[in-house]
C-alpha cells in the first residue's frame, strides 16, 4: 500500500512511524525541509513547499499513491486533500471548504451559531483594526483576540495574561489587512480532544493537555506547544464525566453540521477546550492532529494505524478500529536557545540515553552524520510509563541527557503542574 504523508515536523514523524508498524506500508513523504527521521523510513522523498499543490499531485502520481495523510493546516487550506481526491487519491484530511473549521474562525464561530452548538464563546467579528479597538475600548471585561486566519499557534493575545487594555488595542491596531475576532476571556483548564473522523462517525483519542508558553510556569510568549501530557486512563480528572460527554457532542455536531453544509468532514478534528465553571467552550477547532498532541496518542496507538486510514478514507470507520494501550504519556520539546523570538541555528544537539521514550525528529537539520539546530522546536522525546509520574521521570531524563545549545520546559507533566491543574478547576467550581 503506498502512502503519502504531507508535512516534515515531529507531528508527521509520529504519523510516519505509525503507518510504517504494518508492514504493508510503502512510505513517501513530501516535506518543506527534510525531517531525518522520516528521510529514513521513507521510501522517496519529495524535498519541496507541501503547499505547492500541482507538484504534490505530480509526484503523487508519479509513484501511484493511493492514500495520503496530510500533516499540516497550510497545504489543507491551499486545497491539496480536494486536488488529490480528485486524482483518485484517498486522503486522512479535510477538503479545503471543511479545513475552514480551522482556517477561518470567523467561520467556525457562525457555523457553530447557525447550528446551535454548545460551546461557543461570546463573540465579535470585526473588519478592520479600528473597528476592533473600539470595540476592546468599549467592551467591560477581557477579551482574547485573534487574527481570523492560521497563525501557527502564536497569533491569540489574552487580556489579562499577556496584555492589558493599550496593549491589547496596540496588538489589534498591528493587524493590518486581517479580519479580527474578539472573544470572552474564558477561565478554566485547556483540554485537548482529537477524534478520527469518517464523515458521519468520530472516534476520540485520549484527552491531552497542551503547553503553550515557552517557559516554566506557563511564563513567556506562546509557541507552538513546548510539550503535552495524557494519564493512562485516557481522562483527566479535572474533565468530569459529563464535561467529556458535552465535549464530544459538540465535536459531533460539529462534524454533523459540516456534512449539512454540503462539505462532509474526513480525517482528524482536533478540539481545544477550555473546562470552565459551567462546562467546555470551544477555544478553537484544528483540522488535523496537533503538535505536539499527536505524539502522545500516536505512541500508544495498539490498532493499526494503516487500517483506521483506509476506513476514513472508505467512510467505514468504528470505534473496534481503534484502541490505545492504558500508558501515561508525557512529550517534551527541545528547542534551539532563544526560541521562539530569537532561535539561534546551526548548533550541534546530541540526544544522550533514553530509556522507555519515543524520540521524534522536527524542525532538525543532520549534516555529515551530526544533528543540528533549526529555527523552529527541535525534536520531542515522548516517556511512556505506568503512570505520569513514570511518563514524566522517563522523559525528564531523556532531556536532560541532550547536550548542545538548547532547552526545554522541564516542568511538563510533572505532579506539582499537575495537582495546580486539578486545584485551580475545583476552586472554579466551589
Amino acid at each position: 500500500m503506498k502512502i503519502l504523508v504531507a508535512g516534515g515536523g515531529g507531528r508527521e514523524h509520529a504519523i510516519c512511524l505509525a503507518l510504517t508498524k504494518n508492514a504493508n506500508a510503502e512510505l513517501y513523504s513530501v516535506m518543506g525541509k527534510k525531517n531525518p527521521g522520516i528521510a529514513q523510513i521513507a521510501r522517496e522523498t519529495f524535498i519541496h513547499p507541501e503547499t505547492d499543490v500541482p507538484a504534490v499531485v505530480a509526484f503523487a502520481k508519479k509513484h501511484n499513491i493511493q492514500y495520503a495523510v496530510v500533516g499540516p493546516e497550510a497545504p489543507l487550506e491551499a486545497g491539496l486533500v480536494d486536488a488529490l481526491t480528485k486524482e483518485g487519491i484517498g486522503c486522512v484530511g479535510p477538503i479545503k471548504a471543511a479545513a475552514r473549521i480551522e482556517t477561518d474562525k470567523g467561520f467556525c464561530r457562525r457555523l457553530m451559531n447557525k447550528h446551535g452548538i454548545d460551546g461557543c464563546p461570546a463573540y465579535k467579528i470585526c473588519n478592520t483594526p479600528e473597528e476592533a479597538a473600539a470595540y476592546i475600548r468599549a467592551y467591560p471585561g477581557d477579551l482574547a483576540i485573534k487574527p481570523t486566519g492560521l497563525t501557527g499557534g502564536k497569533g491569540v493575545k489574552v487580556m489579562g495574561e499577556q496584555v492589558d487594555l493599550e496593549g491589547a488595542v496596540e496588538y489589534a491596531m498591528s493587524l493590518k489587512n486581517q479580519v479580527i475576532i474578539l472573544e470572552e476571556r474564558l477561565l478554566g483548564e485547556e483540554f485537548t480532544l482529537m477524534a478520527f473522523v469518517d464523515g458521519k462517525t468520530i472516534v476520540p483519542m485520549p484527552l491531552v493537555q497542551d503547553h503553550k508558553r515557552a517557559f516554566d510556569g506557563d511564563k513567556g510568549p506562546n509557541t507552538g506547544g513546548m510539550g503535552s501530557y495524557s494519564l493512562e486512563n485516557h481522562k483527566f480528572p479535572f474533565v468530569t464525566d459529563d464535561d467529556y460527554a458535552k465535549a464530544i457532542s459538540i465535536m459531533q455536531a460539529t462534524v454533523d453540521a459540516l456534512s449539512q453544509e454540503g462539505n462532509p468532514y474526513k480525517g482528524v478534528l482536533y478540539g481545544q477546550f477550555m473546562n470552565t465553571k459551567t462546562g467546555p467552550k470551544v477555544i478553537e477547532f484544528n483540522a488535523r492532529f496537533g503538535d505536539p498532541e499527536a505524539m502522545n496518542v500516536l505512541t500508544i496507538l495498539t490498532s493499526d494505524f494503516l487500517t483506521i486510514t483506509e476506513h476514513i478514507i472508505k467512510g467505514t470507520l468504528s470505534p473496534a478500529d481503534v484502541s490505545f494501550e492504558n500508558k501515561a504519556t508525557v512529550c517534551k520539546y527541545i528547542v534551539p536557545t532563544g526560541y521562539p523570538e530569537n532561535p539561534r541555528a546551526g548548533d550541534v544537539i546530541s540526544p544522550g540515553p533514553a530509556e522507555n521514550t519515543v524520540l521524534y525528529y522536527a524542525n532538525i537539520a543532520l549534516e555529515g552524520g551530526v544533528l543540528k539546530t533549526l529555527t523552529s522546536r527541535a525534536m520531542a522525546f515522548v516517556g511512556v510509563g505506568d503512570s505520569l509520574k513514570e511518563a514524566e521521570h522517563y522523559a525528564e531524563a531523556a532531556c536532560k541527557n541532550v547536550s548542545g545549545n538548547v532547552r526545554y520546559r522541564s516542568d511538563v507533566g510533572t505532579e506539582a503542574l499537575f495537582a495546580k491543574r486539578i486545584a485551580h478547576m475545583k476552586e472554579l467550581r466551589s
